[in-house]
């Protein structure tokens, strides 16, 4: 692979990873969509492909939906078991992460392909698609969690198995309609956010254990985005993609996508999370505590209105370019950025040096940002590959070594869990 596309790679995986990192401030699933929005629109950018601007927008929607959906999973008892000291029980929790941040790749990976791979000649059939996807995650759930009684993460929520069948049957669907190059980039974002998660919470073990004066739940989050994002930069960037049409999506389409991304998610983010209460509860015990946060909710309502309100005027929902993509992506990720400040205390004079990083990985972005981002090669590969249990297997050892390694540098962790 050439230097143009290792470049366009880097740039996908940085820009998914600073906001998965962000959103571990903010949680669940409208959390995850925005950085899933910001990866996206990543994407379109380092693509270099015109006709993909004129459906960014969309683009970024089926992006944000995918890695949003899989924010519903609870994972904080795997985490855990990841930290014990039986080899078992840690190897269990790594299998299990990879299962998890897999499941964030699959839907996130596939949908944004399906996009990808929708023209006028050969349309997804979407409200098929969404009707097998919530039949597969209801069916799924039941017999698993229900009949047969496996539980992953108990007493927890086992929303895992959702997620499982609603990916099964969007990869039924692919295959049944012969969507090479879609499977391929689920298959890859599966494979890097599932590595990127279990091999992140091995970060966070050893991190803790060495005892480095920095927040290495921030590393894992980062880890999950990064490889998530290149596993699913790669898959795009080396399938065959048809050539879209000019005028292809609807101007109705980008509108609703539009709305969806600068209002909805933002709305439902300062709702569970920026709002006085919450706020207040996050600042803890400050002196004017209950001032600081209603500035700081002041604030974010006023920067979070400010960005609708300036993307609407940005984006004509029509004639897109770099520039504007640009536009997009930097601002969603800039004001993401912000009400991390916020959230975390910046008016109250609190300001973790993980938030400072994220701010260079941003400038690290533009810069690449400034460069030639052109994809090369591109539909190189058109299948899975031809050894794909290779693959997993391989990945299985990995995560044995890494939990062997693990239980040999501790005893007892604060926060581990067994669940056997």
């Amino acid at each position: 692979m050439k230097n143009h596309n290792l470049i366009s790679i880097l740039f996908v995986a940085i820009s998914l990873a600073v906001a998965w990192a962000i959103r571990g401030q903010f949680g669940h699933e409208q959390g995850a969509a925005w950085a899933g929005a910001i990866g996206g629109s990543a994407l379109v950018i380092a693509s270099g492909r015109r006709d993909w601007y004129q459906k960014m927008l969309v683009i970024a929607l089926a992006s944000a939906v995918g890695w949003g959906a899989g924010g519903m999973i609870s994972y904080g008892q795997v985490v855990g078991y990841g930290r014990s000291d039986d080899f078992f029980n840690a190897y269990y929790g790594l299998v299990m992460l990879f299962v998890i941040g897999g499941l964030f790749g699959l839907l996130g990976g596939g949908l944004v392909g399906l996009v990808l791979d929708s023209t006028k000649e050969k349309r997804v059939k979407w409200g098929s698609l969404m009707a097998e996807m919530t039949a597969g995650g209801i069916l799924t759930y039941y017999f698993l969690v229900e009949q047969i009684g496996f539980k992953m993460t108990p007493p927890r929520s086992e929303a895992w198995a959702v997620i499982l069948g609603a990916g099964l049957a969007m990869i039924w669907h692919m295959a049944r309609e012969g969507r090479n190059s879609p499977l391929r980039v689920a298959f890859f974002a599966t494979l890097g956010g599932g590595l990127g998660f279990s091999f992140g919470n091995f970060l966070h073990v050893v991190g803790n254990v060495m005892e480095i004066p920095f927040n290495m739940w921030n590393v894992m989050e980062y880890c999950i985005g990064f490889m998530g994002g290149m596993g699913m930069a790669y898959g795009v960037f080396t399938s065959k993609w048809p050539e879209q049409e000019a005028g292809h999506d609807k101007l109705w389409v980008n509108k609703s996508a539009l709305v969806f991304i600068v209002v909805f998610i933002p709305l439902i983010v300062f709702r569970e999370s920026l709002a006085f209460g919450h706020m207040l509860k996050r600042l803890g015990d400050i002196a004017n505590a209950e001032k600081v946060a209603s500035i700081s909710t002041s604030v974010a309502a006023i920067l979070l209105l400010i960005m609708s309100l300036w993307l609407f005027y940005k984006l004509k929902f029509q004639g897109y370019n770099k520039v504007k993509a640009g536009w997009f992506m930097f601002s969603l990720l800039l004001v993401y950025t912000l009400m991390s400040y916020l959230v975390t205390g910046i008016l109250a004079g609190n300001s973790p040096i993980n938030q400072h990083l994220y701010l260079a990985n941003i400038i690290f972005l533009f810069f690449l940002y400034q460069k030639k981002l052109k994809l090369i090669d591109s539909g190189s590969l058109e299948k899975l590959p031809q050894k794909w249990g290779v693959v997993i297997l391989t990945t299985l050892l990995f995560l044995a070594l890494c939990a062997f390694i693990a239980i040999n540098t501790h005893g007892e962790l604060p926060g581990s869990n067994n669940r056997f």
